[in-house]
């Protein structure tokens, strides 16, 4: 189905790019994706997505909202405290634009969650084995899975394009019998904008992906806030990996 007026107006910055225009905004609104956590990172990549016209967004986050989120996740008001943060956030993202599809699953990530018909998870959570939950599936079923993480003045992201890349996963990278790590959010504090310079770049890998610009599978992006630098770095699978087979 072609754009209607209003969404021509609305996507017109897209439809403006050559390497966009009325075939990929179409594609957007066609996407369906997952996003699993609406913390200090959902927040911000929800946000991005809802506003590209990414047709049918999932939002799966079993917490409330605080008043201590206030500080970095940037969907929330003080009147929200005590809500359940996925009703909240889908309530402001059918504010920002409503003719899109939002889901609301106030629980942990589960098979039964993932089993959604998605073309992306979208990793935000602060948890290695909810994380290491969605790259088997991801894998499994040949999924693009975007997960990134921060804490201090420091982010990095990983993305893995299963559907082209069957080989490389999570596991490759960071075992799934590895600890939690001792350093979170809730214990070693994080600075707000280094949430959203991580889940933004996470919201343009996701859009990327859609279109077909992506190329980095398997490559760590890691952000230093407080020096202001980017650095990139390769990653290779591991021989007999247990989710993807190296």
């Amino acid at each position: 189905m072609p754009l209607n007026d209003q969404q021509f107006m609305r996507y017109s910055r897209h439809l403006l790019m050559d390497d966009i225009g009325e075939e990929g905004q179409l594609t957007l609104l066609n996407a369906q994706v997952l996003i699993v956590g609406l913390g200090g990172l959902g927040c911000p990549v929800s946000l991005y997505l809802a506003a590209a016209g990414i047709g049918s967004l999932s939002l799966c986050d079993p917490d409330r909202v605080e008043l201590s989120n206030l500080q970095r996740q940037v969907l929330y008001k003080p009147d929200d405290c005590g809500d359940f943060k996925v009703d909240c956030a889908k309530r402001a993202l059918q504010g920002l634009n409503p003719e899109i599809e939002i889901t609301a699953n106030s629980a942990e990530v589960s098979a039964e969650i993932l089993a959604g018909d998605y073309d992306l998870v979208v990793d935000c959570t602060d948890n290695l084995a909810a994380r290491h939950v969605m790259n088997r599936h991801c894998v499994a079923q040949k999924l693009g899975f975007v997960s990134a993480s921060a804490v201090g003045w420091e982010g990095q992201l990983v993305a893995f394009d299963f559907g082209h890349n069957p080989s490389l996963c999570l596991n490759c990278i960071i075992d799934q019998d590895s600890p939690e790590p001792m350093m979170n959010c809730g214990n070693s504090g994080v600075v707000g904008p280094v949430l959203g310079t991580m889940g933004s770049l996470q919201a343009t890998t996701v859009i990327r992906m859609l279109l077909g610009f992506f190329a980095q599978h398997g490559e760590m992006q890691r952000y230093d806030g407080k020096a202001g630098r980017w650095l990139s770095l390769n990653t290779q699978a591991k021989v007999g990996c247990l989710v993807c087979g190296g």
